[in-house]
């Protein structure tokens, strides 16, 4: 009787044990691949190829005219998508779809020129969302024509984030390549003149409130607290040594970038205040704000006091699995985002303004300054930014043209601020998703998910099978 109790126990430990590792990993099988792509797609002056990575699993695939399920790439290395994308593995047994994954150049290994992709303008000009979209024109078309019983396929572009724009923009662009769209937290309105600067340090601010205004409060006061500790070498070591910081403070200069990882920090919460355990940006907790605002309580504490309560909130995002032994202000999310290229697109068309208030938000007064931002893109990268560059090529706001997508957002996340909140007609609809994080519809089927996240993936279901019946319409007549 001892020896059966002890084996129950161990095997209750080797189920607890899975299941976290399937909350935190959720690993699905694919076969990388590359495909030569040119460096440039619109001209003829640049004969230059590279290498660009794709993923692809065929186990649910019929082989005979099956959907092929496309995720447009985002601003990082694609199997940290593949492994967060769990919505397309799971219906795609019910559709017989082929599961691609694609990989946007300069993320990732797609470097068009290695390791000197970013060193000069030359090489790194052609990262645009313009010739990453022509990249998943010519994969997929050679893909069709490639594998037995793909030529008539039905495509559907799935996308989150900036993935989800790109597959908006797939669609729009490409819709004889592209039948219908998922475009999940895609923010293709936060551009300049279109959505307000301010209204997305705003619902960042909303999300902590709603927990406890006392937590949004003690961020709110942690501004001054650090300007205040932080006036001579004595507070400079004592914050370093408070927050287990990985580098020491020393200049004005570690100030801003401290402050900076805390700005990202709180936005990110915002962006996977999931209703259980993930691993996307990085460990969490389910809902990880409320777990962070338990230690966030007392705002009207002197400044050390009050840091050390933010600390014990940090924490909770750099090392919930307790791994971490200090604090990397220069790592705010999972190494397999790539900041620095996406610094690049947002100094050229990406042109994204944000602005704070340190009143409607809980954030250091910032306001948006065009001029400055301009400086320091050609400081860093020897280029100005074109503000208006994505709504010229895209059409903003005026997408009345478009067919055949589904757009859906969350009214937890705060890029829903830039979202298409409205169905602009009857095939170009909106999804609202008020208990959703960022893209929570695209992550897997989950226990905890709320009712508005499973209607919402049911409505996304229904388009993908209207678009697959109409095209293949089109080969039975």
């Amino acid at each position: 009787s001892s020896l059966l109790n002890m084996e129950v126990t161990r095997l209750l430990h080797i189920t607890l044990l899975i299941t976290l590792l399937l909350y935190f990993c959720q690993a699905y099988n694919y076969e990388t691949y590359f495909y030569k792509q040119k460096v440039d797609h619109f001209s003829f002056a640049d004969p230059d190829t590279f290498n660009l990575r794709y993923l692809i699993n065929d186990d649910f695939w019929d082989g005979n005219g099956g959907p092929i399920f496309f995720y447009a790439g985002n601003e990082g290395d694609i199997t940290l998508f593949a492994d967060n994308t769990g919505f397309m593995w799971d219906i795609a047994p019910e559709f017989n779809a082929l599961v691609i994954f694609a990989e946007h150049r300069y993320y990732g290994v797609s470097l068009p020129y290695g390791n000197d992709s970013f060193t000069k303008l030359k090489y790194t000009g052609y990262l645009t969302s313009e010739q990453a979209l022509a990249d998943y024109v010519e994969l997929i078309t050679y893909l069709k024509s490639a594998i037995d019983g793909a030529k008539n396929s039905t495509v559907v572009a799935f996308g989150g984030s900036y993935g989800g724009m790109l597959a908006a923009w797939f669609r729009m662009k490409y819709p004889h390549v592209v039948q219908g769209a998922i475009a999940s937290s895609a923010p293709i309105l936060q551009f300049t003149d279109i959505t307000p600067c301010e209204d997305f340090g705003k619902l960042v601010t909303a999300d902590f409130s709603k927990e406890s205004p006392e937590c949004a409060n003690v961020i709110r006061n942690s501004w001054a607290a650090i300007d205040s500790v932080t006036r001579n070498e004595a507070g400079l070591a004592w914050l370093t040594q408070a927050w287990s910081l990985c580098k020491p403070l020393k200049t004005p200069q570690d100030i801003t970038s401290l402050k900076n990882y805390l700005v990202n920090v709180w936005t990110n919460l915002a962006m996977v205040d999931y209703p259980y355990p993930a691993n996307f940006l990085a460990p969490l907790p389910a809902y990880p704000i409320k777990v962070v605002c338990s230690h966030l309580t007392e705002a009207n504490n002197d400044p050390k006091p009050l840091l050390e309560e933010v600390f014990q909130g940090l924490t909770v995002y750099f090392n919930y699995t307790g791994d971490s032994k200090c604090l990397d202000i220069n790592q705010q999310a999972d190494s397999r985002l790539d900041d620095y290229g996406w610094d690049f697109q947002a100094c050229t068309e990406m042109v994204m303004p944000f602005c704070y208030n340190g009143v409607e938000d809980f954030f250091e007064p910032a306001p948006w300054d065009f001029k400055s931002f301009a400086q320091t893109c050609y400081q860093t990268w020897g280029v100005y930014p074109r503000p208006f560059m994505a709504v010229h090529m895209y059409g903003g706001k005026d997408i009345s043209a478009a067919s055949n997508i589904v757009f859906t957002n969350g009214l937890l996340d705060p890029w829903s601020t830039g979202g298409v909140l409205w169905n602009v007609s009857e095939t170009v609809v909106s999804l609202i998703i008020p208990e959703g994080a960022h893209h929570l519809d695209l992550r897997g089927s989950n226990p905890d998910d709320p009712p508005s996240v499973i209607q919402a993936r049911m409505i996304e279901k229904t388009h993908i099978q209207n678009w697959i019946d109409e095209y293949s319409a089109r080969y039975d007549e």
